[in-house]
């Protein structure tokens, strides 16, 4: 999925990230989904985090917020700042 909620309310986003989990979570599935609204995936198994083309972080989301200084740590860091996350 490529920014498949990239032009909707936090609503819709919410029912639309809902129905793919039902659709494609029952763990026979892989889904790839591409997001800049980092709560889209924050419940994700993983996250690969992507600079300049290339991989600089692959894990867990909970080991990636731990990761102090990492690149998806940052992000989340400065989304709280900015009162875009909470």
């Amino acid at each position: 999925m490529d920014e498949a909620t990239a032009n909707v309310d936090q609503e819709s986003d919410k029912l639309i990230q809902q129905t793919m989990k039902e659709s494609f979570g029952g763990g026979d599935s892989t889904v790839l989904c591409i997001a800049h609204r980092i709560e889209t995936i924050m419940d994700s198994d993983k996250i690969l985090v992507l600079d300049a083309g290339k991989v600089v972080e692959y894990d867990t989301p909970s080991t990636l917020l731990q990761m102090e200084g990492g690149v998806f740590n940052s992000l989340v860091e400065s989304g709280k700042a900015v009162g875009i996350l909470d």
